[in-house]
């Protein structure tokens, strides 16, 4: 199979190509800007574009399949050259769901979460000695790539993003896998900029369950008041099974779940975490795992990176990093933090630097989501604002928004950088919160200099 990647240098782009030319295809593709960790990863496997840009003459007729990121534009000179030459050409879920239609397909959808529930569920399966190919939004400890792509594996998990398929394909990527087992975390209005409403939101998870294979099973958080009425008003033919938090204790900083008289010592914690954790069980047990087992793996479960990640301690002080940016996210996260810590001052900073996150309508959404935390740092490059041709607004907009007087706003990376390296973090936890990078500011540095 020769196959060519458009825009090669996305995180599920570049991690399909690397699974595919270990799976013996003939792989190129093109990028007009490529960042690390991609660059090495590609290098390393041989398949790094030679330059930057698009190059139509890379397109021809013995070409078998075209696979299209979401990164390239609708007039890309090589989808043209491909379409003009009738090469068939995929979104990377289209690709993946063709790789995998006769494999059980396990897809993990929702707003938050979904990238820490397959991970759990990987964790678990690699830890029982099943066999399986996944693709997931992030790198795990002790998997070499996010996607594996094999004939054997009669399984496929599959973490279900809602965003956009391609430029081609505006069909949310999780409506193309037809899933035999469905999980559903939750439903929090996000992608304001292609779901402009909550209800055009809430829909794509309607059609998500309409797309579980009948004879399917949908498994769904029934602590989420908008996803239990989307459920409740579906009629598929698919098996519902709700998930609510286990039995659990918090002891010096440490969860530990019980369960049929015995005590499992978590090395995660968190509500959310603890949610996303029992629909990770129900999945493994509709694969053959038992909750004893499945208890006894997630043990040694570490996190997915950049999910509540643990950048630094001693003895007094905690620093963490997470991917949260959404309003949900932001919240949940703050909240898990605070529960485990709850003696301790809570110092938590936020880069708004999504799309959705930086629109001022939706600012509005953020309204609480910080109240838990004793300082509160908002921080929006406004190099941001220029490279995603936004107009900026100023520090009373943010604080208007997120309804908390006392809260910090920041748009120069450098003054951010000041003030967290002045924090006296004495009997306190640092809660870093961002998508991006906080304008280039080095958490291990940070860590270094205030621990």
């Amino acid at each position: 199979m020769r196959v060519h990647f458009i825009a090669i240098g996305g995180a599920a782009m570049h991690n399909l190509a690397i699974a595919l030319h270990k799976n013996g295809c003939d792989v190129t593709g093109s990028d007009d800007v490529l960042f690390e960790p991609s660059v090495s990863r590609l290098a390393s496997y041989g398949i790094l574009p030679a330059e930057n840009g698009w190059y139509p003459e890379k397109i021809t007729a013995d070409l078998d399949a075209i696979i299209l990121g979401m990164h390239a534009r609708i007039d890309n000179p090589e989808l043209l050259k491909a379409q003009e030459l009738g090469i068939k050409v995929y979104s990377y879920p289209e690709y993946v769901y063709e790789q995998s239609k006769n494999k059980l397909r396990v897809v993990i959808g929702g707003s938050h979460g979904k990238t820490t529930i397959t991970s759990m569920i990987l964790h678990v399966l690699r830890a029982a000695g099943k066999d399986f190919d996944y693709l997931v939004g992030a790198q795990l400890e002790g998997f070499d790539t996010m996607v594996k792509l094999t004939k054997e594996a009669p399984v496929m998990v599959i973490e279900g993003d809602e965003y956009l398929a391609s430029p081609i394909d505006r069909r949310p990527k999780f409506h193309l896998y037809n899933a035999n087992i469905g999980v559903i975390s939750g439903i929090a209005w996000d992608h304001i900029n292609v779901f402009p409403t909550f209800k055009s939101y809430i829909d794509q998870f309607k059609i998500f369950i309409e797309t579980i294979l009948p004879g399917g099973s949908l498994i769904y958080s029934k602590t989420d008041a908008v996803l239990e009425e989307v459920v409740a008003s579906n009629a598929s033919n698919v098996q519902k099974e709700p998930y609510a938090l286990p039995e659990y204790i918090i002891e010096n900083g440490v969860t530990t779940i019980l369960s049929d008289g015995k005590r499992y010592t978590l090395q995660i914690f968190g509500e959310h975490n603890l949610l996303n954790m029992q629909a990770a069980r129900l999945v493994c047990e509709q694969l053959g795992i038992t909750n004893a087992d499945f208890y006894q793996f997630i043990t040694s479960f570490k996190g997915a990176a950049r999910r509540l990640e643990l950048v630094g301690k001693n003895d007094t002080a905690t620093i963490f990093k997470d991917f949260a940016h959404s309003p949900s996210k932001l919240q949940a996260t703050i909240h898990a933090v605070k529960a485990q810590f709850p003696d301790r001052k809570l110092i938590a900073c936020i880069e708004l630097h999504t799309f959705s996150s930086l629109n001022k309508d939706f600012l509005a959404e953020y309204s609480g989501t910080m109240d838990e935390a004793e300082e509160a740092i908002v921080f929006i490059d406004k190099k941001t604002f220029e490279q995603k041709k936004m107009e900026p607004y100023p520090a009373k907009v943010v604080k208007a928004a997120f309804a908390k007087n006392n809260l910090t706003f920041f748009n120069d990376p450098q003054l951010l950088s000041e003030q967290l390296e002045s924090t006296k973090l004495n009997n306190s936890s640092l809660l870093m919160m961002s998508s991006g990078n906080f304008g280039g500011i080095n958490l291990s540095e940070l860590k270094n200099k205030i621990l």
